[in-house]
């Protein structure tokens, strides 16, 4: 059964910049990648990075055992674990309001009250305030920044294509198939930044989850609607994209590296990590038409809050 998530589109105000141009405070939260010894790679794929909380050994372990078989090792990236980040941390890597713009949407703040922190369901429109969309977690900065700390680690280590995976990934054919794919998109799609190794994310249910739509994003200028819902086949495996969700297998090339860091770095965080990278202006998104590597439906996540504790 198809699911589809509409939202709405909202005004928007500052146009893109390099972000070379604007050095970031984000950098200063970034996690090194550390100890990358051995080869973490296959064909037409330069490094193969895993992103999987210290907390969580067993889904690591799954997640290689999963693997194994085809001869594919990813290189451990320990990820940010968002429930233990500081106060200041929270405050610097929001979202600000520019004053002079319209006063919303509705934010999640994080208050700091007689030294505890309570989330704050807020209008935008106090500045000095870092601001984030409604009820987003912790965990789901973590997640982020981890993602963020990858792509940036691949940018200073002259990677050309990377393959990025999260811990809860569920392997359907030969991973191999993804070097073949990535020479058909060199070859029909020249110049292409993402690309995700199965058609769509999964529901708790296993059913694809199609995001329809967008949430408005603070201080960023949009895409015309029909840019986000484009949908192209390229040819009976690869279809271009304008927007979906999932960030558990990506492969992503330079281009898309570089496009993604400069975006983040300009405009901090405010919506989760699969809710933000199809903004980036000009980054093209492209999927496989079948499941090669996707999710595990329904799996365990830390995001919403911190379940390892249990």
């Amino acid at each position: 059964m198809i699911k589809a998530v509409i939202f709405i589109l909202s005004l928007a105000f500052f146009q893109f910049a390099e972000a070379k141009d604007y050095p970031s405070i984000l950098e200063k939260y970034l996690k090194p990648a550390e100890y990358k010894m051995g080869l973490h790679k296959m064909p037409n794929i330069d490094f193969i990075y895993m992103i999987n909380l210290d907390k969580r050994p067993e889904k690591y372990a799954n997640t290689m055992r999963a693997l194994e078989p085809y001869g594919v090792y990813p290189y451990r990236f320990s990820a940010v674990n968002g429930w233990e980040l500081s106060f200041d941390a929270i405050d610097d890597l929001g979202t600000n309001y520019q004053p002079g713009t319209p006063h919303g949407p509705i934010c999640s703040v994080f208050r700091h009250v007689n030294g505890k922190e309570i989330m704050s369901f807020e209008v935008m429109k106090e500045e000095g305030i870092a601001y984030y969309c409604h009820s987003l977690s912790r965990g789901a900065i973590g997640c982020l920044l981890s993602h963020i700390s990858v792509l940036q680690d691949a940018y200073n280590s002259g990677y050309q294509t990377i393959w990025v995976m999260e811990d809860d990934i569920r392997v359907v054919e030969d991973p191999h198939i993804i070097s073949d794919l990535i020479d058909q998109l060199d070859r029909l799609a020249p110049g292409w930044d993402v690309f995700f190794t199965d058609d769509e994310t999964k529901g708790a249910d296993g059913s694809r989850f199609y995001c329809g739509g967008i949430r408005p994003r603070p201080n960023f200028q949009y895409q015309d609607l029909d840019y986000y819902y484009q949908r192209q086949y390229v040819n009976a495996d690869i279809v271009k994209l304008g927007l979906r969700f999932g960030a558990y297998s990506m492969i992503i090339r330079r281009s898309g590296v570089e496009k993604l860091l400069n975006y983040f770095k300009t405009y901090h965080l405010f919506f989760p990590y699969d809710m933000e990278y199809f903004f980036p202006p000009g980054i093209k998104l492209y999927a496989c038409t079948r499941d090669i590597v996707t999710t595990i439906a329904g799996g365990i996540s830390d995001n919403g809050s911190p379940t390892y504790e249990k």
